[in-house]
């Protein structure tokens, strides 16, 4: 039988999870090392967003989507020493998320990370962001503006 575990949040409010819910990340998040432990949310029945639900603080969340969604041809390489600390080959199931940042009331200036993905190897369910040094991948690509330069501010 799988334990459940309780977390109160802040979007969600109770949320309850198993031990095989939890995505582990040794490094953190850029900008939140500390924070180490997530979940997966599905944000609604049909919808390619996801939210990433802290469950070291519960009033931390972030919006997820897989880029192919939005840029098909999005394929960053991935350092052999990266998907090493991951404990992932070429053919390990896996999850490539990027963080979305919608302005608030403005949806049209909907914008992702393509320079720091999420990887979810699901084998172990360990994680890590990478942070791309490829000008091919903007913190801010602009989803819906034709001819974005993802230099926008989020």
């Amino acid at each position: 039988m799988t334990a459940t575990h309780m977390i109160e949040t802040t979007r969600f409010g109770a949320l309850e999870f198993t031990t095989e819910d939890v995505v582990e990340f040794s490094d953190g998040l850029v900008g939140f090392p500390d924070v180490k432990r997530f979940v997966l949310i599905q944000h609604k029945e049909g919808s390619p967003y996801r939210w990433l639900q802290s469950l070291d603080l519960g009033d931390l969340a972030f919006l997820v989507v897989d880029p192919a969604v939005y840029v098909s041809e999005y394929a960053p390489d991935m350092p052999r020493s990266f998907a090493d600390s991951l404990q992932m080959q070429e053919d390990t199931p896996r999850l490539v998320y990027t963080i979305v940042t919608i302005p608030r009331g403005r949806p049209e200036e909907m914008t992702l990370n393509l320079a720091g993905p999420i990887v979810i190897n699901l084998a172990t369910q360990r994680a890590a962001q990478i942070v791309l040094e490829d000008d091919r991948f903007p913190i801010r690509f602009s989803v819906f503006q034709s001819g974005a330069s993802g230099d926008e501010a989020a």
